[in-house]
């Protein structure tokens, strides 16, 4: 049933999904170049939210 649904997102959005896949197949990290420059063109990076210096919190719990 899985199989279905990998299709389905396929044929709905082909070329990220292809895109996606060999960019997992080649082992590449979006947070480094030549992936990362090609992302920031085509407007399509995120703003990384953990490089504001507010990363996980301790708590305690008693």
């Amino acid at each position: 049933m899985e199989t279905n649904d990998v299709w389905k997102e396929f044929l709905s959005h082909p070329v990220p999904f292809c895109g996606g896949l060999l960019s997992g197949l080649l082992g590449l990290d979006i947070k480094q170049d030549p992936l990362r420059s090609w992302l920031e063109s085509q407007g399509l990076m995120m703003e990384d939210k953990s490089s504001s210096g507010e990363g996980p919190k301790s708590i305690s719990i008693e």
